[in-house]
């Protein structure tokens, strides 16, 4: 099973024995998680993590379909943790978060589409 905060710290090229941006790190993936409730993504009332064992399985179900979420995790904290010093990039990256938005968003009303037939 995968941390949550593990994975995004690996991505963010953080060392998981490095803890000491874990608050910051966590605060800004509950966030992310927040937005996708908003959007009707995810468990009703919500969903949050409190340090490194919380795993995606408990967030994606073990949906592969859903996968697109580590990345839009990822994406937002990069944004907010380590945002990049170009504008062009910063934009490639507010670009690809709308995509995976979308995409996501598809994902779950197929899902739902499915098992409601």
């Amino acid at each position: 099973m995968e941390s949550i905060l593990t994975s995004i710290k690996k991505l963010l090229g953080i060392e998981e024995s490095y803890e000491i941006f874990d608050p910051d790190i966590i605060l800004y993936i509950n966030s992310a998680f927040s937005t996708l409730t908003q959007l009707g993504v995810g468990p009703e009332k919500g969903f949050s993590i409190k340090d490194k064992t919380t795993t995606w399985s408990e967030y994606l179900n073990n949906d592969p379909r859903l996968d697109l979420i580590k990345n839009y995790v990822f994406l937002k904290v990069k944004l907010i943790f380590d945002p990049p010093t170009s504008s062009s990039v910063q934009s490639a990256y507010e670009r690809m978060i709308q995509e995976l938005e979308w995409r996501i968003l598809h994902a779950v009303e197929i899902m739902i589409n499915k098992e409601g037939a």
